[in-house]
């Protein structure tokens, strides 16, 4: 092997290690990494993309929201559903990207804001901040938090007390609630 070559292997090898450990980041371990990944959560959005503010507000008429949404998107975001375990694609999403409302695209969670649950739901740890508003729900009788998009007021899933360190929440999001923007790789 060439002193070129050499260089050229080491050079693509850690390329691929880089890219990898990006890939397959470890979950953060302290609030501090939580915070940075939530201050840093733009470097996952694809070269271009514009996107809404939270302090924007979308307010439509319910036969508007009927026109922009598909049936199961409408009622789940509108009339507070919830889809079938294990059905949404994005479970198994795993590249870089940005998640966001699929009624008024505000930007909610990054790909390194998720994480498998095992519940059969897209599920986060933590939140782009101000994306979201809570409220109690008792439809199981037991009182649960609901959150939902601040822009829109899209109903998306519930927060649990069952997720990993160092937050303990679980984000559980309907998948048809969110649309996924996978970052741009040509982004510098």
């Amino acid at each position: 092997m060439t002193r070129r070559e050499s260089l050229k292997f080491f050079l693509a090898a850690g390329i691929w290690t880089a890219l990898k450990g990006r890939v397959n980041a470890a979950q953060p371990t302290s609030m501090k990494d939580i915070e940075n990944l939530q201050k840093n959560w733009k470097a996952l959005l694809a070269e271009g993309t514009k996107l809404p503010l939270p302090s924007e507000p979308l307010k439509l008429s319910k036969e508007e929201w009927r026109k922009r949404l598909d049936p199961t998107q409408f009622n789940i975001l509108r009339e507070e559903g919830t889809e079938p375990p294990g059905t949404s694609p994005l479970n198994n999403e795993k590249r870089p990207g940005v998640f966001v409302c699929v009624g008024c695209n505000l930007a909610l969670f990054t790909s390194e804001m998720k994480y498998e649950s095992g519940t059969g739901w897209p599920s986060f740890f933590t939140t782009i901040p101000g994306a979201f508003g809570t409220s109690t729900d008792y439809k199981l009788i037991l009182p649960r938090t609901e959150y939902h998009c601040i822009r829109c007021g899209g109903h998306h899933g519930h927060i649990f007390d069952d997720g990993p360190p160092p937050t303990g929440k679980r984000w559980c999001n309907n998948g048809v609630a969110l649309r996924f923007i996978p970052c741009d790789t040509k982004k510098s």
